[in-house]
């Protein structure tokens, strides 16, 4: 009995491959008993009794299936991660404040401070943003 793991490492070191791509025919194990140089090697794999498997690349046809419309449960924003939320939510906020400030709704010493507020998450939505405006800033 051959140990054929330790003859598969030879063969993939030579080749540069892994050992899970070398494959052996079972037919002609005795052959591949005197395995011992690289010449050796060359010639087994010009008769076919070694090859070298091509690479198995990793399959993307279920996850794929999976991202249908149908199969989504929860909404756009509860499948999203987190910080993009966070990202989409402050941006909307911080363009509301500027446009507020660039007509002259706030000064800008009320930006500064609403700026701050938005970026310490104090607000929800732009919703809630403008409730608190309406509310504190009397507008």
């Amino acid at each position: 009995m051959i140990n054929v793991k330790l003859k598969k490492k030879l063969v993939a070191r030579m080749v540069g491959v892994g050992v899970d791509r070398v494959w052996f025919d079972p037919e002609h194990l005795d052959e591949l008993v005197d395995i011992d140089t690289r010449e050796d090697i060359r010639i087994l794999m010009r008769k076919g009794y070694i090859k070298i498997l091509p690479v198995e690349g990793q399959q993307r046809r279920e996850p794929r299936k999976r991202r249908g419309p149908g199969s989504r449960k929860g909404k756009k924003t509860a499948r999203m991660p987190k910080k993009r939320l966070w990202i989409m939510r402050v941006r909307a906020q911080r363009r509301f404040i500027r446009m507020l400030r660039d007509k002259g709704r706030i000064t800008p010493k009320e930006y500064r401070k609403l700026y701050m507020l938005v970026k310490g998450g104090m607000f929800r939505s732009k919703a809630h943003l403008k409730a608190y405006i309406r509310e504190k800033l009397r507008m």
